[in-house]
């Protein structure tokens, strides 16, 4: 009889709540500090790798970037759970850059989220897809989509960039077209930013690049031409391609993210119950082709990060 020899390890990316493109259209988003709490430490216990973090005004349901609202369940998250945190730098497209990377540059994550390029961010096609919302905000902010640039220019990038590279913080680097992974290229021929790179690459958002299978195919060869074995590769998809484009990442050998910021669903007309929901739907893949989810400490390994110790929460 032969040993088991262990399985490629995946990082498992879950992100629990999201920004102002995840309107509150299922009454299982975590908007409150103790739902997005327990809804991360849930997704960990499922067995994500890493959880990436928003925060929501209790209140009104919108997204914020006040550190005092980030403050009421990063302690929380981490002393519950060894799970890589990180914290988005994205924000809103609405938000300046200097709103946007507060938590980050306050709180000194592992990891934060870093948009490698401006575009459209167009969401009003759900106003044709759903009829009650739970705050009055909702459809004027979809609706506004329409006319709205999401700025990521190369100075906002730099300061980004600059900004938390004092403080020891990696990015997972959002690439939702194939020229953000060229902004990508430039940054690091300049050595500001340095391998291993995080790379996500983000599928079915419109204004930017599809979810096609074609489309993945294509990131991943550029990807693959510009930074060779300098990075680690992951995806996204966006609604109902979640799943399927989770499934090809992982048959190319990439990395996966889920989670109720990406998506609402479970399958077709099933909204998702929780984020652990969907950890556990792609854990099932994952094993199902004799792969392993990565734990904490060997993503940390990975992809460089300075600890979970070295924090300012």
């Amino acid at each position: 009889m032969t040993s088991k020899k262990p399985g490629r390890k995946v990082i498992v990316t879950c992100a629990v709540t999201g920004g102002i493109h995840t309107p509150t259209m299922s009454p299982h988003l975590p908007v409150t500090a103790d739902e997005i709490a327990e809804a991360a430490i849930g997704a960990a216990e499922a067995g994500a790798t890493v959880i990436h973090l928003h925060a929501r005004d209790p209140e009104t349901g919108r997204p914020s970037q006040d550190p005092a609202l980030f403050s009421k369940f990063l302690p929380r998250i981490k002393q519950s759970t060894a799970a890589v945190i990180n914290l988005t730098s994205g924000g809103a497209p609405t938000m300046t850059v200097e709103e946007r990377l507060r938590p980050a540059a306050t709180f000194k994550p592992e990891v934060a989220s870093l948009n490698m390029g401006s575009m459209n961010f167009g969401l009003f096609p759900m106003l044709g897809r759903y009829q009650d919302w739970k705050h009055d905000w909702e459809p004027a902010y979809l609706e506004g989509s329409r006319d709205v640039v999401f700025k990521n220019t190369f100075k906002d990038i730099e300061y980004i960039v600059q900004t938390c590279s004092g403080n020891g913080t990696r990015f997972e680097f959002e690439c939702y077209d194939t020229a953000h992974l060229y902004n990508l290229a430039h940054f690091l021929d300049r050595k500001l930013v340095t391998p291993p790179l995080f790379v996500q690459t983000v599928f079915g958002i419109l204004g930017g690049i599809g979810p096609h299978p074609e489309d993945v195919l294509h990131m991943k060869r550029t990807a693959d031409r510009l930074f060779g074995d300098q990075y680690v590769w992951s995806v996204l998809g966006a609604g109902r391609n979640q799943m399927p484009i989770a499934a090809q990442s992982l048959a190319m050998g990439g990395n996966v993210r889920v989670g109720l910021e990406d998506s609402l669903w479970s399958g077709p007309g099933r909204l998702a119950q929780s984020n652990a929901e969907q950890v556990k739907t792609i854990r099932k893949v994952i094993e199902g082709l004799s792969l392993e989810v990565a734990t904490p400490e060997e993503a940390r390994q990975l992809l460089a990060l300075k600890g979970g110790d070295d924090v300012n929460f």
